[in-house]
């Protein structure tokens, strides 16, 4: 199978026999066999029965329902746990996402060897209620963890199979998926220019929640992406600093008080009078509170069963069911 597909949906019974029937004209053209898989996330309106009666008509249509909705990024994870082409593309169900973009990020990915591509959607119709939140989430991005893209959460992405078999995509971690991919080794990540058409059919599914809940994954996905095996460098560095500065401003208080009361300096203010006092003493506490936070996360860490593995991009000398496997490394 040269090309799959992954499309999740929720309550998107309007478009999806028109999106359909434009993804196997564009297939068809360009020669590509094709799987499309349509993943219903617990859609409550007719959304599922037009899934199978489009299968009825096209053969090549796949499907996948979730009892309740769970989430965009869940519909990507069980998508791409169910796809078996060689290069996989996303998209949502809405038809603003244009499916004669296909050719050129399947050939991006065969012929130009990126990992990843990612849609950009340089002019889009949407209101600066959107579009500048987005401007802001996107140049955060870049600035944390250095992907060049200008739109990270665009839909609309390619991917090598090995790729997708290689992400845990959770919660609301798919607007992240080039950051997850980057910290699993993939580095060659592109960017496409893409068209951006108007809704069609329905609403918007997002609220202005999203934005909030972006800046919380992106601490998250931050902290997973760097830190998850070696929590320590995080708790423990912010932990010391944070300790020292309240050693430094007790300390300095304390040197004070004792010249004071041995006459060596002119009377000193009651030290509990001065604020900064209480700044040192919060800093000081905070800083073991972080300490003992990392140590016990390294030691919760130790009992992980993940903690050690680690996937193998490829191998020489093995048998070739060896080859691209998750491992797991205990060291002597």
């Amino acid at each position: 199978m040269e090309l799959s597909i992954v499309i999740p949906l929720y309550n998107e019974e309007e478009s999806l026999r028109e999106l359909v029937r434009w993804i196997d004209s564009v297939t068809q053209a360009n020669k590509l066999s094709s799987e499309i898989i349509l993943i219903d996330d617990g859609s409550t309106d007719n959304s599922w029965l037009v899934v199978n009666e489009i299968r009825e008509e096209y053969p090549q249509v796949k499907g996948a329902r979730f009892a309740v909705n769970h989430g965009k990024s869940a519909a990507l994870h069980v998508g791409f746990g169910l796809c078996t082409g060689d290069v996989v593309i996303s998209m949502d169900a809405d038809l603003q996402d244009s499916p004669d973009e296909i050719p050129e990020l399947f050939r991006m990915i065969m012929k130009e060897n990126y990992d990843l591509v990612s849609g950009w959607k340089k002019k889009r119709l949407d209101p600066l209620s959107k579009t500048i939140p987005t401007k802001i989430y996107n140049a955060t991005v870049k600035w944390v963890h250095g992907i060049r893209l200008h739109d990270m959460n665009c839909g609309l992405k390619a991917y090598k199979r090995d790729v997708v078999k290689s992400l845990e995509v959770y919660g609301e971690m798919h607007r992240f998926i080039p950051v997850i991919a980057k910290a699993a080794g993939f580095n060659k990540i592109g960017e496409k220019v893409v068209e951006h058409r108007a809704r069609k059919y329905g609403k918007t599914k997002f609220g202005m929640n999203r934005f909030i809940n972006g800046f919380l994954d992106l601490l998250t996905i931050t902290f997973i992406t760097k830190y998850t095996r070696r929590p320590m460098h995080f708790f423990g560095f912010w932990g010391t600093i944070s300790a020292l500065i309240g050693a430094s401003v007790l300390g300095t208080f304390g040197i004070i008080k004792i010249l004071d009361l041995s006459g060596a300096i002119d009377p000193f203010p009651l030290i509990n009078h001065i604020p900064a006092l209480f700044f040192g003493t919060v800093a000081f506490l905070l800083g073991i509170l972080l300490f003992s936070t990392g140590l016990l996360a390294e030691l919760i860490g130790r009992n992980s069963p993940i903690r050690n593995n680690y996937q193998v991009k490829e191998t020489v000398g093995f048998s070739r069911e060896k080859e691209s496997v998750e491992t797991s490394h205990t060291g002597s």
